[in-house]
């Protein structure tokens, strides 16, 4: 199976079996929702689009591909472990769909929180060509393998060193994005900020949980746009959230902001709790603080398009780290 029909299998498990008029991909959606009420339909849909549209079009894999001539055009038997995060869905297709590619051999550690959907993907793929039940091992633990994927909170991130230290890696570990503002963004660009914030309910990587304003910022609009997902505290996990948070702050007698359900406060950690943003000012004396080790992305001012970090493309790899060349030179 050369390349060329790893790409042919990746447009049709798009074209068909990740097709919104799948009716069978629709109660699999439902199902996920059903085992991880995180996954809200709505989301669910925004990440299989953003697959669908960015990773499983021919012309985009084709161009992907040509970047790397040191890819293997047929089958390496290179095994690659692979320990996938759940925090949004299908968050893990990324690395399955870069190792299948590269012609390797996927060992794979699923989330219980994205089970759903990725053992679909799995198994639409063994429907495509029977050889993805070859290339594709479900295993709870990894052993035996050429190299390993492994994304994980700092914690996770500390044992995986450990454990996987000894071989070819990469390992991720807790990021997330900011966005800088200057007063001056539309009322269009701050509804895209609110996707950038709350789609997923804040919990990717790629999601902002931190802005920094100019002092002397109106807030107003800003706080306009994001009720268009106060709907969310509607979720009682969210409402959970949001009424903890909204007592530590009462607690501790702290200025904050309600977007109707969804809290704004001051404080120079860029990692939030779910239900919360965290603002910080600057000035010409004081920039905004950009600390790599803690920060995926940065929207606005010098930085990414609002509304476009929940669309990455196939060569916008986690951590910056490139997946691609990494398992090229495993072959």
């Amino acid at each position: 199976m050369n390349i060329q029909a790893r790409i042919s299998h990746f447009f049709t498990l798009g074209a068909q079996y990740l097709n919104p008029e799948n009716q069978a991909f629709e109660a699999v959606k439902w199902n996920a929702n059903n085992q991880n009420s995180w996954f809200l339909p709505e989301f669910i849909n925004e990440a299989v689009n953003q697959i669908r549209t960015q990773f499983l079009q021919t012309k985009e894999l084709s161009e992907w591909v040509a970047l790397y001539p040191q890819l293997s055009n047929e089958l390496t038997g290179k095994k690659v472990g692979i320990v996938m995060a759940g925090n949004i869905p299908l968050v893990g297709f990324h690395d399955l769909l870069s190792t299948l590619i590269a012609g390797h051999t996927a060992v794979v550690k699923l989330s219980s929180k994205d089970k759903v959907l990725m053992e679909y993907v799995i198994a639409s793929l063994q429907a495509i060509d029977p050889i993805y039940k070859e290339l594709i091992i479900q295993q709870e633990q990894l052993k035996n393998c050429d190299a390993y994927i492994a994304t994980g909170s700092n914690n996770t991130g500390l044992f995986f060193e450990q454990y996987f230290g000894k071989y070819p890696n990469i390992i991720r570990k807790n990021k997330t994005s900011i966005a800088v503002l200057t007063g001056k963004e539309s009322e269009n660009e701050l509804s895209l900020l609110a996707d950038d914030m709350m789609m997923y309910f804040g919990m990717g990587c790629r999601n902002v949980t931190q802005v920094w304003v100019p002092k002397e910022y109106d807030f107003i609009p800003l706080l306009t746009a994001m009720k268009k997902y106060s709907y969310l505290a509607d979720l009682h996990k969210f409402k959970h959230n949001y009424d903890y948070q909204l007592a530590l702050l009462l607690m501790n007698r702290q200025f904050y902001m309600d977007a109707n359900g969804i809290l704004m406060s001051e404080n120079p950690s860029p990692f939030t709790a779910i239900s919360q943003v965290h603002y910080q000012f600057y000035d010409d004396q004081h920039a905004p603080v950009i600390n790599k080790e803690d920060v995926q992305c940065v929207v606005g001012k010098g930085g990414l398009p609002f509304g476009s970090l929940q669309k990455p493309t196939l060569a916008q790899y986690a951590d910056g780290v490139d997946t691609l060349s990494f398992l090229a030179t495993l072959a």
